[in-house]
């Protein structure tokens, strides 16, 4: 059994459905020769006739073995068609893609990544996981946004230097740049010493700014909450700021730090030596483009 071919099965079909080798071949623009050679040889792998010939113009009889093997040829060619669909459709860009993402990158990169793949791609599957780490586990994911350098086998793409900026109560400091040193002692609302906020917050001690830290929380609208509530300042990444909408919020104001922190760096990584989908190649494609007009913008 070993030796049937899914061209034998599908030359079988044609003569069933045609009822003659000649109309048979025609169909599948074989010489009839052809077509008697393709039943020869699946008569020998199934080890019988599959069809009773009883020659001049009369049709052929599909035999009892026949139509077993007929029955379960039909259901591979079936399958085998809905394979090469399915293969078609992944080299066209469908199939899935599962991203790792953090708050910053969710609100404001991902929606215009993933807008740009459904307009292209309609029927690909999507699959988002959302973690605030130091440890990225990238192994079951195609790609990951991480604000940060990783080790390991890891191949990284940076996308993004993200400034940090502070954002106040409008009042609470003067229009204009702020200088690190006033600061210090400073009510300060924060994210947890995590990912890029730790470095963030060595960096300022390291110019001898050291902020009264009054709360601490993950979440970028609550910072800004507690922002607006008066509970202090936050020196928060751009992206953060852009995320949630600031510019628009006339209780708040927006400063530049003097001397600038070193920005927060954002990448897009993938396990090392990973032959990647159609889709995830063009994945990280718009991820590029729509990063480098966030840029532009900002």
């Amino acid at each position: 059994m070993s030796d049937v071919e899914l061209r034998h099965l599908t030359t079988m079909a044609a003569v069933a459905d045609e009822g003659t080798f000649g109309r048979a071949a025609a169909r599948l623009g074989y010489t009839q020769s052809t077509v008697s050679q393709q039943v020869a040889a699946l008569e020998r792998a199934v080890g019988g006739a599959v069809f009773d010939r009883p020659g001049g113009p009369k049709p052929v009889r599909i035999t009892p073995l026949g139509r077993v093997v007929l029955a379960h040829g039909r259901d591979l060619l079936a399958k085998a068609q809905a394979m090469a669909a399915a293969v078609d459709r992944f080299k066209a860009g469908d199939g899935r893609v599962d991203i790792g993402t953090f708050q910053s990158v969710s609100n404001v990169i991902l929606p215009l990544v993933i807008r740009r793949l459904r307009d292209e791609h309609p029927g690909c599957d999507i699959r988002l996981f959302e973690e605030e780490t130091d440890q990225p586990q990238i192994h079951e994911l195609d790609l990951m946004f991480f604000d940060g350098r990783v080790d390991g086998e890891v191949e990284l793409l940076k996308l993004l230097d993200d400034p940090y900026l502070l954002v106040s109560r409008r009042g609470t400091f003067p229009d204009g740049p702020v200088r690190l040193a006033q600061l210090d002692g400073a009510p300060m609302v924060a994210h947890p010493p995590i990912c890029d906020q730790a470095r963030m917050e060595q960096a300022l001690a390291g110019r001898g700014a050291r902020p009264h830290i009054v709360c601490r929380t993950a979440g970028n609208e609550t910072v800004l909450s507690m922002v607006r509530a008066g509970m202090g300042s936050a020196v928060l990444p751009q992206l953060a700021l852009h995320g949630g909408d600031v510019d628009s919020d006339e209780s708040l104001c927006v400063h530049e730090l003097k001397p600038a922190l070193p920005p927060r760096e954002i990448f897009l990584l993938w396990q090392a030596n990973r032959t990647h989908s159609p889709l995830v190649t063009r994945t990280i494609e718009i991820a590029v483009d729509v990063v480098g007009k966030i840029a532009k913008r900002t």
